[in-house]
């Protein structure tokens, strides 16, 4: 016997009093706006004051842009219905566009770095352009800016219960870090180090590369249907076993659909039992998983006697 039927939609805010639709739209609305303002303005400085730091720098936050376009790209997709040609729904659909976001900041970063490397390695540093006060003025705009969104983004992503913000905060912070970078690269530039740029350049791409290298790799394992991991699959087992009436659990399947899994999966009940309890005994099991674990889209459960 199998239960097999589709999730349910909505849960409530973590926030009784917060609107979490509109603190999502908000959070991501800050990022997105926030990091295409700093990107401009740190290509700007880092073109018009002769910083291959500032210009390695506007990139990486121009890579926070493209992760939160993902995200919101991610989620407007897997709200579309499945349909016949789609059975399964439309969550792959966020893969492929991360893919191709994903090759697009490699090259970039490939090319940053190139240009860094080559300065570093042709020895005529008295011929290296020194930046002016205006990329060090972006290095500190940046700096600042990027620890408002920090503490902006992690007090409501705390707020409505969201690791994903959560996650995104830290990515702010760790941006600021590497304008912390820029700074002392272009600082030691201005004072008589010029290669220092060059040299904040190259660990900036460094950045860029770990960046565009999630991306591809989060998008092929869940092209791939990769399976959600043991520790996972140890959780979601053990919550099945705990339930009332489940004598065990004998197989489980996990796979990742874009940014939603998949569940197969087999539970033991008593063999004596009528098939209307059984099925019901599967049919809440079911239920109660999807409620528990939100990522879940769907899940299908055949029951064995014990």
């Amino acid at each position: 016997m199998t239960v097999n039927k589709k999730k349910r939609r909505g849960n409530a805010p973590a926030h009784p009093a917060v609107n979490e639709n509109v603190v999502i739209r908000n959070l991501s609305l800050v990022s997105i706006v926030g990091n295409v303002v700093l990107s401009g303005f740190k290509l700007f400085a880092g073109v018009a004051g002769h910083s291959g730091a500032m210009v390695s720098d506007a990139i990486h936050s121009l890579s926070d842009v493209i992760t939160t376009f993902i995200a919101f790209l991610g989620v407007k997709v897997s709200q579309r219905p499945a349909d016949r040609d789609h059975p399964y729904g439309h969550e792959r659909l966020e893969c492929i566009a991360a893919l191709f976001l994903g090759l697009i900041l490699l090259g970039i970063g490939l090319g940053v770095g190139r240009v860094g490397l080559g300065n570093i390695l042709s020895g005529h540093y008295e011929t290296l352009a020194v930046p002016s006060a205006i990329a060090l003025v972006a290095a500190v705009a940046s700096i600042v800016g990027k620890e408002a969104m920090y503490r902006y983004t992690l007090y409501y992503a705390k707020l409505i219960g969201s690791p994903a913000f959560v996650a995104d905060a830290w990515h702010h912070r760790s941006d600021a870090f590497s304008s912390i970078g820029s700074l002392i690269g272009i600082g030691g530039a201005m004072l008589g180090w010029p290669v220092l740029d060059s040299v904040a350049s190259v660990v900036i791409c460094l950045f860029i590369l770990k960046v565009s290298y999630d991306i591809l790799k989060d998008a092929l394992q869940k092209m791939l249907d990769t399976a959600c991991g043991e520790e996972y699959e140890k959780k979601l087992t053990q919550y099945v076993a705990d339930q009332e009436e489940v004598v065990r659990v004998d197989l489980l399947r996990t796979r990742m659909f874009g940014n939603r899994v998949y569940i197969d999966m087999e539970i033991a009940v008593d063999g004596e039992k009528p098939l209307r309890e059984s099925h019901a005994v599967a049919e809440r099991v079911h239920n109660r998983v999807e409620t528990t674990f939100p990522e879940v889209k769907h899940i299908m459960i055949h029951v064995n006697p014990a």
